[in-house]
């Protein structure tokens, strides 16, 4: 039997997406695997990137469920939070108007 899996990859030039038919024990390594050879080499950091399931996290070893959305994810440029900081760092550091 088969089940039948979408595989995600945020780029630079925006999101790809394939969608895969998969073996029902299958891994997220292996839809990574089929992903790859669809979508191409430099579409994603295929070793590298945090893999998850519809935004939670999961390792490559984890089976997904037929219909899921399987997603690699690019590190963040900058973390919010410290970015927010920053900002009310800042805010608190200029003088006050009034």
């Amino acid at each position: 039997m088969t089940k039948r899996c979408s595989v995600a990859c945020d780029t630079p030039a925006g999101i790809l997406v394939c969608e895969l038919d998969l073996p029902d024990d299958a891994t997220i390594a292996a839809a990574l695997s089929g992903a790859r050879r669809v979508l191409g080499e430099r579409a994603a950091d295929w070793e590298h990137a945090a893999t998850g399931i519809y935004g939670r996290v999961y390792s490559r070893a984890h089976v997904p469920a037929h219909g899921d959305r399987i997603e690699l994810y690019r590190p963040l440029k900058l973390d919010p939070r410290a970015k927010r900081r920053a900002r009310v760092a800042q805010a608190q550091r200029a003088p006050r108007r009034g």
